[in-house]
């Protein structure tokens, strides 16, 4: 399967170091060789880098480790396909407008039956994959839901949990989606964040031979949380989210919490 990457921080932050560990599993130390993405948001704006080539072998991945884009929110994946072919037009993250803001939207895992089970009529994929079709469908909801207007940011977050919860149902759904303002994580079955705060200490990366001394690239205010699939430090303390838990982070912060579904 695929790998997730994510950052939610209190203040423009580069997340040079850990895309340095996780590129690394883009057809190095894994197998996830089928392309990568990735997005910063800079207020309502945002860029995106993608390339179908491995994060490993490519130029852009390099840049993007070697050019410290500063950014409150970051979306970041890098894929193994299982559902539609390598291609620019199936790399993950998506992007689609709605409300006046950008939504950026990856997704880890595989869904059966998903044309037949998350019918669409507006929001339309324009790849193949289940994820992009997956997200599309989420927006639909959201966009029948509340009639066009974007509701208080807790009755959002509930709400697109309950969708995760029905996607779910159809495989396995990791998710990351941000509109710039908050962060939303669902686990299906493995995803872990941590939160990195004063006291600041080092960290060391598992896929790459770099260290980072964070009390000397920080101030004492800074909150940066960093979510990803398997864990990128082998120094630090990580949380192992559970299957079918919600988590929505602003500025660094966990502001809700949907605890996962009794089996």
């Amino acid at each position: 399967m695929c790998e997730l990457l994510a950052m939610s921080a209190n203040v423009p932050t580069d997340i040079c170091f850990s895309f340095s560990g996780l590129m690394q599993r883009g057809g190095n130390t894994g197998p996830h060789k089928d392309g990568w993405g990735i997005t910063f948001y800079e207020g309502k704006g945002c860029r995106s880098f993608k390339d179908p080539l491995p994060s490993a072998q490519s130029p852009i991945a390099q840049l993007v480790t070697d050019y410290p884009i500063k950014s409150e929110t970051v979306v970041c994946h890098i894929r193994q396909a299982n559902s539609g072919k390598v291609s620019l037009v199936n790399t993950h993250p998506f992007i689609r407008p709605m409300w006046g803001k950008n939504w950026t939207y990856a997704h880890n895992g595989q869904l059966a039956g998903f044309l037949a089970q998350l019918p669409i009529k507006y929001h339309l994929p324009i790849g193949e994959t289940d994820s992009e079709h997956a997200f599309c469908w989420i927006l639909e909801q959201l966009f029948n839901k509340f009639n066009g207007n974007e509701p208080d940011i807790e009755r959002l977050f509930h709400y697109i949990v309950s969708l995760c919860h029905t996607i779910n149902k159809l495989g396995v759904f990791n998710l990351l989606l941000t509109n710039g303002d908050f962060l939303l994580v669902y686990c299906s079955n493995n995803l872990h964040w941590l939160t990195r705060r004063a006291p600041f200490g080092k960290a060391s990366l598992i896929d790459a031979e770099m260290v980072v001394n964070f009390e000397q690239v920080t101030t004492e205010n800074d909150i940066v949380t960093v979510i990803a699939t398997q864990p990128l430090t082998d120094d630090e303390t990580w949380q192992q989210m559970q299957p079918g838990e919600g988590l929505l982070f602003c500025q660094g912060e966990l502001i809700y919490e949907s605890k996962a579904q009794p089996a």
